[in-house]
């Protein structure tokens, strides 16, 4: 049966799908998008995920209360607003909302949020009232800000107490911030550039703000933000919610969200540069793109928290409990223009206090994410110097327009990597590393063909439908360019097609794996479908979002699935990286790790394997141990670690204070180690600060000295 054939038979479906009438709150804003069009939204959608999803979970009432306790998490992450009597109250449709989904009925969702608004304004009317008695920072009490785990309040009374020590919190790291950036102004005043005045202005304007008036601000945007939400947007959060009730990488977006998503996908605004995710109320830094504002910088780092955004000469604006999608509005701007982030530092834990950071916007520049390639000359074991070629890849990126007109030299990342592996031919490099550290994946076909650049040919993976038929993925040119010595080196945030490729290189033991000890994890194939699309075949014509879903998974030839566990490194290396709870394993409801038949012909490329990855690791450890600068390293993950410990934060703000100064101290002291360590050694043995590298090129030496 024809996908043509299939669409017509779900459109003639959908002709028949009832129009229910619900109330959607009485502070809803005027909407072009009225019952009809929100009922055939909710009807495609929860049809499209239940028949095509890899689960293949159908609409039932498991499925049912997933998406009731999905729904209400979405909407209060932190668990500061719905009750356990809210709950209780909501619970009659628990089992029934399934049911509802597929009459095209959505009324659910506007009643949670009806009562979520309601919260909300009372939050707000609280905090006013409450803000007008200062707190007492003598007493020993303390506030959880991850609430995530913790039960909800009993009752709106048990609820009160909670918001007291939420805004006695929020009020105390204000006092912090304007301690700290008082007694660095006070050191500083002498250095300032006339830039830095002005900055330093701007943060005095926002300093003569009580922190009381900041808090009670951002109270009041954060109750017109939810009251004003027009009726497609509170019915996108609740798709979503069903959504991510299938997968972490299954979504519903809004027509609106669908624009921002096609504008960042398109690269079409200027912003940092950063991938931002959203955490128990704060903004969350999960990543950089290469060669973008905040990976050149470099001050920013994956698990700092964003608190406020201020406009270049404008007062900041509090981020905390605020949707991503207007968040990252304002992180964007135009071109060459400033923007400065209040952040919690993420190495410093929840007793974090806020620290400013200015970036320069900028449009991401393609050539910033392409393959570059560096050689470097290094000893090995023996004590000969050895070159080691590295090629940095980001992404495996691929002009598809291009390649779908059959523009014969279309951008790819294989054609890159082969021009590169030419050059370090001719400049005879004694081994290769494949730096993938921060290559969140890309395209498949990339992965297959740049695989087929290190081995002759061969199968590189295996996908499974949710049909459950497998198909296998082979380079079949022929063609080896590189056949020396490989190492690639990997973190938690290697993913998707990175894994792929790393799998594929391990499975046939053509080279080694080097870095964190896994790679993400993430090991599904991605569907995008716009829910426009069915619109047709009954004759409607309006936006009505799109779509994403899992539709199979990746299977390594040896098997098992990249899913969930990621690619095992042979030697690990100390990374911040390693530390951060990043990774398919920490996301709710990811598919979990399978295993199929492993391929007969997959043959091992090199031989004793096993006795030279066991030797290498050996001689890396002793290097390690015998490195000043990685013990001054370990030194600062040991002090990350203590930090990230901690659940909940003092509310005493002497204590807190002290904490800070001493965290300071221990901070201050392994930053010296590790700066008096660079001072002393010389520019080539530095080569970029990056120790995680420089051991990775030590270990690609010692491979080519056994190979």
């Amino acid at each position: 049966m024809s996908k043509k054939f299939n669409q017509i038979i779900f459109a003639i479906f959908l002709l028949s799908i009832v129009i229910p009438c619900f109330a959607a709150g009485a502070n809803k804003t005027a909407s072009e998008y009225g019952n009809k069009e929100l009922a055939l939204i909710t009807r495609i959608t929860s049809r499209l995920l239940s028949k095509n999803h890899y689960r293949q979970q159908p609409l039932d009432e498991n499925l049912s209360r997933q998406l009731f306790d999905e729904y209400l998490d979405e909407l209060d992450p932190a668990k500061l607003y719905f009750t356990q009597e809210d709950v209780a109250s909501l619970a009659a449709d628990r089992d029934k909302l399934c049911v509802q989904l597929q009459n095209g009925d959505s009324s659910f969702a506007f009643k949670a949020y009806d009562v979520f608004r309601k919260r909300i304004n009372e939050f707000c009317l609280f905090g006013e009232k409450r803000l007008k008695t200062p707190f007492d920072f003598t007493l020993n009490d303390s506030f959880t800000p991850d609430r995530r785990k913790l039960p909800r309040a009993k009752d709106l009374a048990e609820l009160e107490k909670l918001w007291d020590l939420r805004l006695k919190s929020d009020v105390l790291s204000y006092r912090l911030m304007n301690r700290i950036q008082s007694e660095e102004r006070a050191q500083n005043a002498k250095n300032l550039t006339n830039d830095d005045k002005k900055r330093e202005e701007t943060a005095s304007k926002w300093e003569i703000k009580k922190p009381e008036e900041r808090v009670l601000s951002r109270l009041r945007d954060i109750s017109n933000e939810i009251t004003q939400k027009d009726v497609i947007d509170i019915l996108g959060i609740y798709l979503n919610s069903l959504a991510q009730v299938y997968g972490p990488h299954s979504n519903y977006y809004a027509p609106k969200l669908e624009e921002d998503f096609e504008m960042a996908m398109n690269l079409t605004l200027s912003g940092i540069g950063a991938t931002l995710s959203r955490e128990g109320g704060y903004i969350k830094i999960v990543g950089f793109t290469p060669g973008g504002p905040a990976a050149l910088d470099g001050r920013l780092k994956v698990e700092d928290r964003i608190i406020a955004v201020a406009q270049d000469g404008e007062e900041p604006v509090d981020v905390i409990d605020m949707p991503l999608s207007k968040a990252v509005q304002l992180i964007r701007g135009p071109e060459k223009s400033k923007v400065t982030l209040t952040i919690l530092p993420g190495e410093k834990g929840r007793s974090a206090v806020p620290e400013t950071i200015t970036i320069v916007r900028d449009k991401i520049v393609l050539a910033e994410n392409e393959a570059k390639g560096a050689i470097r000359t290094v000893k090995a074991f023996d004590g000969k110097e050895r070159k080691i070629g590295i090629i940095t890849l980001p992404s495996f990126y691929m002009d598809f327009e291009s390649a779908m007109k059959g523009v014969p030299d279309f951008k790819s990342c294989t054609r890159d990597v082969k021009k590169i592996l030419a050059d370090f031919k001719k400049d005879k490099v004694d081994a290769v590393i494949m730096d993938l550290r921060r290559n969140g994946g890309g395209s498949l076909p990339e992965a297959i063909t740049l695989t087929g650049l290190f081995i002759p040919s061969g199968p590189v993976v295996q996908i499974r439908s949710a049909n459950q038929k497998i198909s296998v993925k082979s380079d079949n040119d022929g063609e080896q360019i590189y056949a020396g010595p490989l190492v690639i080196l990997n973190s938690k945030l290697s993913a998707s097609a990175a894994e792929i490729f790393s799998a594929a290189i391990r499975d046939c033991q053509r080279g080694i794996l080097v870095g964190d000890s896994r790679t993400f994890g993430k090991g599904t194939v991605l569907d995008v479908v716009p829910i426009d699309r069915y619109l047709k075949y009954i004759g409607e014509n309006f936006k009505a979002g799109s779509a994403t879903y899992e539709t199979a998974m990746f299977f390594r030839t040896a098997g098992g699935s990249v899913q969930q566990l990621g690619i095992a490194s042979d030697i690990q290396l100390p990374s911040l990286t390693e530390h951060i709870e990043v990774g398919e394993m920490f996301m709710d409801n990811h598919l979990p790790w399978d295993s199929i038949r492993p391929l007969p012909d997959v043959k091992p490329y090199i031989a004793d394997f096993d006795t030279k990855v066991a030797k290498l690791k050996e001689l890396s450890e002793a290097r390690i141990a015998k490195n000043t600068e990685y013990g001054a390293f370990l030194k600062k993950l040991e002090l990350y670690n203590k930090y990230k410990e901690r659940n909940s934060v003092s509310l005493n703000e002497e204590t807190r204070w002290k904490e800070y100064r001493e965290e300071k101290q221990l901070q201050d002291e392994s930053d010296k180690l590790y700066e008096d360590r660079l001072a002393g050694a010389t520019k080539k043995e530095n080569s970029g600060h990056d120790l995680v590298l420089t051991e990775t090129a030590n270990i690609a030496a010692d491979f080519s000295e056994l190979k």
